[in-house]
């Protein structure tokens, strides 16, 4: 859940310092909109400064760059806080780009120093009209592709959701432990299109430090801590009618969805942001220690949002689809040496070598996955 992410910097800094850097570009601090360039976002710790807050319909490009203390995030919402498009873990001192299609109407930008909170909002106006990126034929395939992508995974979602809840409201903490990382799997795989329905995320998937946002912490992770910590789960049956009642509403949305191409390039590079920022540091299934499980889904989400998009990819930059498979093969040996039967090792099983070796490949991976949205918006 990145929505509400406090990042443990003094337990990631060695392991996702490398993937934060890899994100940011060698360029300069960009140039507003005018004549193509990026429009720059000058992001503090108590200012979110966009250089321009009328632009034209189309692909917008935002260039961020964090000049506070704090990691930040930079969001771009329409009406009812809908995520239109992110980028996340902009670490002091860099710069990440955004690209984001947009049509005619009233948005609001947002900077989160501290990656928490609603951010530091201002009103950003789209004009006009523009031809859509999906009037490319291989794009319009690509977004259809994933969208039946997303069914099979919403499907398998509810399925096991539902045998999670009833397993939870039955008091079976066994059978609850054991389908507590299946059922976030399918969660985890298409993480990126329910995020775009930030109310319904925090409910889900939120940690322990919503609380701190002046939300009720419930979802997966609510009850995860009893399953793992005092085993007592005879209360929290309510809890999991809730979380099933969330889930419901976020595939139906979710599936009702009309994509566009640059959301799949963007959210196949925010599920490695994921993998860096919360699975390597074993913050995410902080009481399961299952975070590998959610590695693996981050990784197969992410590759399946690549896949959608390969053949306008192999159009447009082949060397970038070699590039892109020689990585996710890497990452996908590295990761694999740690099976565990038809699960993974638990994320305290593995020692810092470990752990520092999956972040290099995460890291190798970021690179080419973070030019693939420029590609798309060509």
């Amino acid at each position: 859940m990145r929505t509400h992410r406090i990042l443990a910097l003094a337990a990631a800094g060695a392991l996702a310092g490398g993937v934060l850097a890899a994100c940011s570009d060698d360029a300069g601090s960009g140039g507003e909109a005018a004549g193509g360039g990026p429009i720059a976002v000058n992001a503090t710790d108590s200012v979110c400064e966009v250089a321009r807050t009328d632009v034209d319909a189309g692909t917008v490009i935002f260039r961020v760059t964090n000049k506070g203390v704090k990691v930040t995030e930079f969001y771009v919402y329409a009406q009812g806080d809908r995520v239109m498009g992110e980028v996340e873990n902009i670490a002091p001192g860099l710069s990440r780009e955004l690209h984001v299609e947009l049509p005619a109407g009233s948005y609001e930008t947002a900077c989160k120093p501290g990656m928490v909170g609603k951010g530091i909002r201002g009103a950003l106006k789209v004009n006009g009209s523009a031809v859509p990126l999906t009037a490319d034929a291989a794009l319009a395939a690509a977004t259809e592709s994933y969208q039946r992508y997303v069914r099979s995974q919403t499907a398998a979602l509810l399925e096991k959701t539902r045998e999670f809840v009833t397993a939870v409201k039955a008091g079976d903490v066994a059978r609850s432990k054991e389908l507590f990382p299946v059922a976030r799997t399918y969660w985890e795989r298409i993480e990126p299109v329910a995020e775009i329905f930030g109310d319904l995320d925090p409910k889900i998937d939120g940690r322990e430090e919503v609380i701190e946002e002046g939300m009720e912490f419930t979802g997966f992770h609510r009850i995860e801590k009893d399953l793992w910590t005092t085993g007592d789960i005879s209360k929290d049956g309510p809890l999991a009618d809730r979380l099933m009642a969330d889930i419901d509403e976020v595939v139906a949305r979710a599936n009702a969805e009309k994509l566009s191409p640059l959301q799949l390039a963007n959210g196949a590079k925010e599920l490695l942001d994921e993998v860096a920022s919360g699975k390597i540091t074993g913050e995410e299934d902080r009481y399961s220690h299952t975070d590998l499980w959610d590695f693996a889904a981050n990784l197969e989400g992410s590759k399946a949002a690549i896949a959608a998009l390969r053949p306008a990819l192999e159009q447009r930059a082949p060397d970038l689809v070699k590039q892109l498979d020689t990585e996710f093969a890497n990452v996908e040996t590295t990761l694999g040496r740690h099976r565990a039967g038809d699960g993974w090792k638990l994320h305290n099983q593995l020692d810092q070598d470990e752990l520092k070796e999956l972040s290099d490949s995460i890291n190798a991976l970021a690179e080419p996955i973070s030019k693939v949205a420029a590609v798309i918006a060509k």
